[in-house]
């Protein structure tokens, strides 16, 4: 399946390289919408920071199909919402959810689903 990125490779500008890649779902990259969860979990290969990132918008039907995200280089994700560059140093079980009050982001508590 193709996807419609929001975000074109040309407008990709480098504001969090050398990070590695994580996973983020499709409410980011190709409906637009700002990361509003985001976790970091342990990596699952060498070049995997064990980022995963969400809108908070996604119901479990969604989570559940794998089509519905996509492996990316940090930096990628970070040209989508680059509020999340300042926490991209955060260790593995660190977690931060958006206010969506403030729009800003506080570290939780959070447990990732079993893959």
């Amino acid at each position: 399946m193709d996807k419609d990125f929001r975000l074109r490779p040309e407008h990709i500008k480098l504001i969090a390289t050398g990070l590695g890649g994580g996973f983020a779902s499709d409410s980011i990259t190709v409906e637009g919408n700002k990361v509003g969860l985001m976790y970091r979990e342990n990596p699952g290969s060498n070049v995997d920071s064990g980022w995963r990132f969400l809108s908070g918008l996604e119901t479990p039907e969604y989570i559940e199909n794998t089509e519905n995200f996509g492996f990316y280089d940090i930096n990628t994700v970070a040209n989508y919402d680059p509020e999340i560059v300042p926490l991209l140093d955060a260790p593995i079980g660190s977690a931060f959810r958006r206010d969506p009050h403030t729009g800003r982001f506080g570290k939780v508590d959070f447990t990732p689903p079993e893959a």
